[in-house]
């Protein structure tokens, strides 16, 4: 049995070789997605694929690499997996994403004995999917692009040429997309050689043994949270805009969570069924978003092991929006980034002081694409957006900060997208009003205009626009996002979720939502009120229409009297 110092020495070397994997993978990388975003997943597994060292990025990809490395290991067998390996899964079903967010992994071997994995997803630009860029309307996984079950891109060490080959001549973009998969492959490789040499110098078996008192650690900390929460079963539904085909119809979610001394249940029973669009989840996601929640409210101030999940159970339909099964489309994962926010919701029921609020309650993509005037060549460029957080119990929502199925990303400076593209950026900064009024206000949603100085297709990746983000404990909601196209001139339309052709000259404005209050609007402090006027994040008119707050705009003071007023009036 390896001693507790060795075994913390060996945990934090692994936290660091999967960060070195991460600083590789953003220098070799060839996709802004990645390297500016970090939109990633990247872990250390051990040889049954459980996570034991995670580099941050987006939560819900590390997470699923887990299920991907396991299913892969059912369909191939660890005897089949030699040193030297490297493969790529984009089989939504099994990989946990859609196609052209491909998990790369690659055995770790000590010797001839499979100790672990290294992991590392990323969103590559084309797989020959139907529409470049992204698909919003498939209504069948055949139209979703190139899909490779556990290939090996290396066979012990050697390039599988047959194989780039094929992803070579099935894409759009060859140079970038191939680079991106190497970067992968570089990545994983960083991984196996710096756990190999954690193995060389503490040993084989003193690492297999810290690995499994990591995850067992894990598990102990995940049930001292747990122990914590309030116990009893609440439900709740929220909505996605629709699926991309039947655009009229809202598609429900819907939660009900059971915490117990021993397990949390989070049942998604009762969610939309046949959805024809391509908003359906993998199964793996439904369980990568549901430990996201879980880890937050039990053990957030660890590092991801997979211990840290042992008492999370997931049960899904299979055939519905939240466990797709072939052919089902799987292609806009949207669904995933919105429902977390329904396990908080029914949480809010139960144990309203332990959650915040809705958020905007979206990423807010926006994917422009087209060829470049300046080099002739084709050009796609993406980014997320920030979003207004929902109050909490004792604190006001952060204003514009990246949404929380995101929480290692950053959004696409301004001048990388203006660099690397036919793009102006008009505009960007704050949405006053934007936020939920409450004793605690909801966080402010941004503005981001866009100016596109060539044809080009501005793709819009928000699907919560329809329902705005719910309040608690008598707050009021948030407003919702919105896309805007050629704001104040009379080719204005106001949208979500859409594929957008515009014109040298047009304006795209990407206008995220605000985060829900928290408490009765007017118990909030009118000293507060005052500053957010000052600051920009409320209009003096919403201040005395929503807060009954009096805001003299000179100097920035309440007027007490008017405010009295006000209050007693109750307005």
């Amino acid at each position: 049995m390896t001693d507790a110092i060795t075994t913390e020495i060996i945990r934090h070397g692994l936290l660091s070789a999967a960060e070195e994997v991460a600083r590789n993978l953003c220098r070799t990388a060839y996709n802004t997605v990645v390297y500016e975003i970090h939109d990633y997943g990247i872990g250390i597994h051990d040889a049954s694929g459980d996570v034991v060292a995670d580099a941050p990025g987006i939560a819900i990809f590390t997470r699923g690499n887990d299920y991907g490395i396991k299913k892969s290991l059912e369909f191939l067998g660890a005897d089949a997996m030699r040193p030297g390996d490297v493969y790529l899964l984009n089989y939504p079903y099994w990989s946990s994403a859609h196609t052209l967010d491909p998990l790369v992994f690659a055995p770790i071997h000590d010797g001839s004995e499979l100790i672990g994995f290294a992991s590392c997803r990323i969103h590559v630009l084309d797989l020959n999917q139907k529409d470049p860029g992204y698909v919003l309307d498939s209504t069948h996984s055949s139209q979703e692009g190139l899909v490779l079950p556990a290939t090996r891109l290396y066979r012990e060490g050697e390039q599988n040429t047959d194989v780039f080959n094929v992803i070579r001549f099935n894409s759009r973009m060859p140079e970038r997309t191939i680079g991106d998969i190497q970067a992968q492959v570089s990545a994983c490789v960083t991984g196996v050689r710096r756990t190999q040499e954690i193995a060389r110098k503490y040993g084989r078996d003193s690492l297999l043994d810290a690995m499994r008192a990591i995850n067992e650690h894990g598990e102990k900390l995940a049930r001292i949270g747990l122990g914590k929460l309030p116990k009893g079963t609440w439900s709740a539904t929220d909505f996605v805009d629709s699926d991309g085909v039947d655009r009229e119809t809202l598609v429900k979610l819907t939660a009900t969570v059971t915490v117990t001394d021993e397990e949390m249940i989070v049942d998604w029973t009762g969610s939309a069924r046949d959805v024809r669009g391509p908003i359906n989840l993998p199964r793996g996601q439904t369980e990568a978003l549901s430990s996201l929640i879980f880890k937050a409210l039990t053990t957030p101030d660890s590092p991801v092991v997979a211990g840290n999940f042992a008492p999370l159970r997931v049960i899904t339909e299979p055939g519905s929006v939240m466990h797709a099964v072939p052919p089902m489309p799987t292609f806009t994962l949207w669904t995933g980034l919105l429902a977390g926010e329904v396990i908080l919701k029914a949480l809010a029921e139960g144990m309203p002081d332990l959650v915040p609020a809705c958020s905007g309650g979206d990423v807010c993509s926006m994917m422009g694409l087209g060829v470049n005037p300046r080099t002739g060549e084709a050009w796609q460029e993406a980014t997320n957006e920030a979003v207004g957080f929902g109050a909490t119990r004792d604190a006001d929502g952060e204003d514009g900060i990246m949404h929380l199925s995101e929480p290692g990303c950053r959004n696409n400076p301004v001048e990388v997208l203006e660099t690397k593209s036919p793009m102006i950026i008009d505009s960007y900064g704050y949405r006053p009003d934007t936020g939920g009024p409450g004793r605690f206000r909801g966080g402010v949603g941004v503005s981001r205009v866009y100016r596109f100085t060539a044809p080009a297709t501005g793709i819009c990746l928000v699907y919560k626009t329809r329902t705005n983000p719910w309040p608690i404990a008598g707050g009021d909601e948030g407003e919702p996002n919105r896309i805007v196209l050629n704001a104040g001139t009379e080719r204005e339309v106001v949208r979500g979720g859409s594929y957008n052709h515009l014109k040298a000259g047009e304006t795209l404005a990407n206008e995220t939502g605000g985060g829900g209050g928290y408490g009765d609007p007017f118990t909030r402090d009118p000293a507060a009120v005052a500053r957010d006027v000052r600051n920009g994040f409320v209009s003096a008119s919403a201040a005395r229409e929503r807060y009954g707050v009096a805001v003299d705009t000179t100097d920035f003071t309440v007027d007490a009297p008017g405010t009295a007023a006000l209050r007693a009036a109750g307005r």
